[in-house]
């Protein structure tokens, strides 16, 4: 932001006259600071079928799947047997035309509507459909990062996934800049029989038992994949019931081989923690359910790794103010986000709150966690919305004591907690 900019919004000397004007310029700043979405489930236009977008795809996210279903007496199997367009429509008359969409997922898409330029007062689904089918994917790219204001995306990527792993294989995934890789884990941690079963079929050397040979091939794969990707780190989402240390698999494969690897490649650890899978398995990628987790085991992980970095993230509103609190006493634990269920207005709010309460502005208060790509521009709007609302008050409450923050503080401010805290914590410039 130039000299003169900031003398326009502030007037002469660039000053801030009144609380009001903090107000302003801070929730203005609050929507316009562009964004690095460091965990989502998007990915660039050459993974093809794999890049979700568009008015069918939207309405089928499984938030709108599960409400649905809380207004219907027809049966799982009918639903499934539906095209996905069909399913769209169903999904359209119950949320939307039946009933007004007032929850987080619902008025979302209402607020993608407005926002691409549609006629929300029409309720003409076909009408919105024909407005984006003569688009190209790479153009609704375009289209959503710029209105969205998100700058760099972090994809999700499982080379266990036969479609993304030819991509990789044969030379892409790096062709936007704009996106970044994760290498995701899940299977090594949670489902080892099948991580051996492909890594076998890769060529890899494993076997179920934990033997010297299957660590050291088991690091291979990851250094391997690491580097094809350039993963910026590595990923996984556990069950609320995961313990650290314990005698387990999961425990033998963090301290033997996946700590030693990111500690080699010099990447943090994410842990996205406290799913419960397949509450109501009818219900599909829909049916999940979250669940209390134990933070003594995040505490003994940075604790015992003081030189390793750790990403978290908890799903359960039980656990946030602890995960929080120990944020303070260990460096090499980020805190991050608002995951899964609690990304609705009030929990977001809740915890983008205490955590700045406790924190600073050391924190990263929002991930997207798309899967639709259009979704970023309401969860982007959204939540910049509550935390211009949650600094302004802060502000506020210095101008009261006589500390007078800048535009090019606030401006600063935003700037870490939307974008430099991510990229400082990875030791990289940006």
């Amino acid at each position: 932001m130039t000299s003169a900019q900031v003398n326009t919004r502030t007037g002469a000397g660039g000053a801030i006259q009144t609380k009001a004007e903090l107000r302003r310029i801070t929730e203005e700043l609050a929507m316009s600071t562009k964004v690095t979405d460091m965990h989502t489930h998007l990915y660039a236009a050459e993974f093809g079928e794999l890049m979700l977008w568009g008015i069918d795809e939207l309405l089928t996210y499984h938030y709108l799947i599960s409400e649905s279903f809380r207004w219907s007496e027809g049966t799982y199997e009918e639903f499934w047997a539906m095209s996905k367009r069909e399913q769209a429509d169903w999904i359209w008359n119950k949320l939307f035309i039946e009933h007004s969409p007032v929850s987080e997922a619902a008025s979302g898409f209402i607020t993608i509507l407005e926002r691409l330029g549609l006629d929300v007062s029409s309720r003409n689904l076909d009408d919105y459909r024909q407005a984006l089918a003569s688009r190209t994917t790479e153009q609704q790219i375009d289209a959503v990062m710029q209105v969205s204001g998100v700058e760099h995306i972090l994809m999700t990527n499982d080379p266990f996934d036969k479609v993304e792993r030819e991509v990789w294989l044969s030379g892409g995934g790096k062709g936007d800049a704009r996106f970044s890789a994760a290498l995701r884990v899940d299977s090594l941690l949670n489902d080892w029989p099948f991580a051996v079963r492909e890594m076998k079929s890769l060529g890899y050397e494993v076997e179920e038992a934990w033997t010297e040979g299957t660590v050291t091939e088991v690091k291979r794969f990851l250094g391997e994949w690491i580097g094809r990707m350039d993963a910026l780190y590595l990923a996984v989402s556990m069950p609320g019931d995961f313990v650290y240390p314990a005698q387990d698999h999961r425990t033998r494969m963090i301290d033997d081989a996946m700590i030693p690897v990111c500690q080699a490649s010099g990447i943090p650890f994410a842990l996205m923690i406290g799913v419960r899978r397949r509450v109501n398995p009818e219900l599909r990628l829909a049916g999940d359910m979250s669940m209390r987790s134990d933070v003594a085991s995040v505490e003994a992980l940075c604790r015992r790794y003081p030189e390793q970095k750790f990403l978290l993230t908890m799903l359960a509103r039980e656990n946030q103010h602890e995960l929080a609190v120990l944020a303070r006493k260990f460096r090499n634990l980020m805190v991050f986000g608002c995951w899964w269920f609690l990304h609705i207005e009030s929990m977001v709010e809740e915890m983008t709150r205490f955590r700045i309460e406790l924190l600073g502005t050391s924190v990263i208060p929002q991930h997207s966690d798309c899967r639709v790509f259009e979704q970023l521009i309401y969860k982007w709007e959204h939540s910049r919305r509550i935390i211009g609302r949650v600094l302004a008050d802060k502000y506020e409450r210095l101008w009261d004591s006589g500390w007078k923050v800048t535009e090019e503080e606030i401006q600063r401010d935003l700037d870490d907690l939307l974008n430099q805290n991510f990229w400082r914590f990875l030791g990289r410039a940006r």
